[in-house]
């Protein structure tokens, strides 16, 4: 059976919602009961949480953080703009998908005006906030210990944002300030649930757009046939987690890249050409020629540029529009010189 697809951010309103009463007419709203006790679960599972409020800013702000509620909410929009104006400023922001938010109001017009514009986010009646614990769309399969701090890592690259806005001079001068360290390693065990948790959530750096189990990566990783790498990446605002896997079928005279994926908050760092520029030049010491496997998914645009960009070209492409990209190896790109990359051993030979 076919797993419905997960949430990955809830966007809430406030008045009625978050807490029982209108901000604006008594300051002395209270949390509607279980609300943190939901919050902070989902917040544990991975998920994140913004908030679109048509409120006074300063007071709202100031009442969440009262009530210990505040640093939840990420890119958090509180003003008097349409609530479907708002929520394309979140999704912009944390760039995931629309179908990928819930937005939970009290009013059936909010919904319905938000349903209207974004016709693949979901809604959910404020009424119905102590469901959500039990949704499946909201229970992923695995916590893993990237999940958890999820909404640390995009806090984190808040401060960067801010960093980068306020720095003066070329952008790769800034991106060398941030000593960026990128590890490449096979997968063991202990990788295999972010690993599947990856494949399920990328999908704009995802070159097929093909999803693996636990159970399929698992057989991948103790095949002698497949090299399955993960990569991390780390900067002196902290880790970005587990960002990149890459799925190499090894054949005697060919390397051939089945799976490349790498997550959407690196993509600004120059980060997402490392892991395959790595590859390449393994299979490049090791003699061989690699294909790679891309397919148009209407999101992964920037994949197929990452491919030609390397120096690959396309060698087919067949009626359900998979494409074969090629390369000789003869030239191989060179790593970004503001990023540290780290082997700890060498690929089995």
């Amino acid at each position: 059976m076919e797993r419905t697809k997960d949430i990955k951010c809830v966007i809430w309103d406030l008045d009625h919602t978050i807490w029982n009463g209108v901000l604006l007419e008594s300051g002395d709203v209270q949390l509607r009961p279980h609300i943190k006790e939901v919050i902070e679960q989902l917040d544990s599972r991975g998920i994140l949480h913004s908030v679109a409020s048509k409120n006074d800013a300063e007071l709202a702000w100031a009442k969440l953080t009262e009530l210990g509620m505040a640093q939840y909410f990420l890119y958090p929009e509180i003003h008097w703009d349409a609530k479907s104006t708002s929520i394309q400023r979140i999704q912009q922001n944390l760039n995931i998908g629309i179908d990928a938010l819930l937005f939970v109001d009290d009013q059936p017009f909010e919904l319905e005006e938000v349903k209207s514009v974004h016709a693949d986010i979901h809604v959910l009646h404020a009424d119905h906030y102590e469901t959500m614990l039990d949704d499946p769309r909201l229970m992923p399969r695995f916590i893993t210990a990237d999940s958890a701090r999820r909404r640390q890592m995009y806090q984190a690259d808040t401060l960067r944002k801010q960093a980068e806005e306020q720095y003066e001079g070329p952008s790769e001068q800034f991106l060398a300030s941030l000593g960026m360290k990128f590890t490449i390693y096979e997968a063991t065990e202990d990788d295999l649930q972010r690993a599947e948790e990856l494949t399920v959530r990328t999908n704009q750096l995802n070159a097929t757009g093909i999803t693996y189990s636990y159970e399929e990566l698992h057989q991948l990783m103790n095949s002698q046939d497949y090299l399955l790498l993960v990569c991390e990446l780390e900067d002196k605002y902290g880790t970005y987690g587990k960002i990149g896997l890459a799925l190499v079928h090894k054949q005697p005279n060919i390397w051939r890249l089945n799976m490349l994926l790498m997550s959407c908050r690196v993509m600004s760092r120059g980060a997402g050409s490392v892991l395959l520029t790595y590859i390449m030049r393994e299979a490049q010491q090791q003699g061989k020629q690699m294909l790679a496997d891309f397919r148009d998914t209407g999101r992964n645009r920037m994949m197929n540029i990452s491919y030609r960009f390397a120096g690959f070209t396309q060698q087919s492409e067949d009626s359900d529009g998979k494409i074969v990209f090629s390369h000789d190896l003869k030239q191989v790109v060179e790593f970004p010189d503001y990023i540290e990359v780290c082997v700890p051993e060498r690929l089995h030979q």
